[in-house]
């Protein structure tokens, strides 16, 4: 091969692409340009990424459809981690000639990260701790676990994960998706239930589900009239599955208890936007997946991808 190849590294907020890897097997063979900062501008995104051979797209930061990919024409390979990618056109992608690969995933940092979101909500641990940051001291009462229900939608790696540590808890569970059985469910410790029933017994409810069609504004105002006044609505899941608007309207005249937050229809969420401000709402920069371990199966796996690709290029 006469020349390097240029390869873009997008959305590396943490600056931390290139430590959580080795990445000299590229050495001699790629040009790495590691971008940390997000764009959200469509055209802006393809003036920058123009002159690249190959994309490695963190998860689902930045989105792939067929009207970026045609104006890519140099673009060969966009190597995502995880093992899929919904915000990219691999129809798309296939027909104009650029591979996609991807990398290897482990559930359980997300598994953890949403019972933060739940002890968080439950004990309000981020107004505790901003009282004590400006000289105060204890400014709420917080909930128990042990005896309350949790309605889990979605049993699935990480939902039957969380079912795990809610038993721990000594929670009652209940959960339902559209093709759960009740073995399943009773595998998990769980009982299968409507969606309806979920929504009205739980006093915590939290979204597992996959991002398609049929998931997409699942939980509306239907859903959340259903619930208690005194529950709490967990997603770390993604943040379309949820009506934002219905949602918002709910925290605001307190309909609910208060929602943890981990996934956003617009990524990263906007400046102004009232899940930032509402004081029911623990709000979290989608981390579920980021941790050290995490990302270093993403980024080492990456790199053996490109490495591969260039390969037999």
């Amino acid at each position: 091969m006469s020349r390097l190849v240029n390869v873009a590294v997008l959305d590396d907020y943490q600056h931390a692409a290139l430590a959580s890897a080795d990445w000299s097997p590229l050495d001699g063979l790629a040009d790495v340009t590691v971008f940390s900062d997000h764009l959200a501008d469509e055209a802006a995104l393809v003036e920058r990424l123009r002159p690249f051979h190959a994309v490695c797209a963190m998860r689902e930061r930045t989105p792939f459809p067929r009207r970026v990919l045609e104006q890519l024409p140099n673009l060969e390979l966009i190597a995502s981690t995880a093992p899929m990618n919904a915000a990219i056109d691999v129809t798309a992608a296939s027909e104009l000639g650029i591979a996609v690969a991807h990398t290897r995933y482990i559930s359980t940092p997300t598994i953890e990260f949403t019972w933060a979101l739940i002890l968080a909500a439950a004990r309000q641990i981020p107004a505790q701790t901003a009282c004590v940051r400006s000289g105060g001291w204890q400014v709420a009462v917080g909930e128990d676990l042990e005896g309350k229900t949790l309605g889990i939608a979605g049993l699935g790696r990480v939902g039957s994960g969380v079912a795990r540590i809610a038993q721990a808890f000594r929670m009652e569970l209940i959960a339902w998706s559209q093709n759960m059985t009740g073995a399943r469910a009773q595998a998990c410790g769980a009982k299968l239930v409507t969606k309806e029933e979920l929504f009205a017994r739980a006093d915590f409810v939290t979204i597992h589900l996959v991002l398609g069609d049929r998931t997409r504004g699942l939980v509306s105002a239907k859903e959340l009239a259903l619930m208690k006044p005194s529950a709490y609505l967990i997603n770390s899941s993604r943040g379309p599955i949820v009506d934002d608007t219905a949602l918002i309207d709910a925290l605001t005249n307190r309909r609910i208890a208060g929602a943890a937050l981990d996934a956003f229809a617009i990524e990263p969420l906007p400046a102004t936007h009232p899940y930032r401000s509402l004081p029911n709402v623990v709000a979290t920069p989608h981390l579920g997946y980021v941790t050290r371990r995490e990302y270093r199966l993403f980024f080492e796996d990456t790199v053996t991808n490109v490495a591969a690709w260039i390969a037999t290029r």
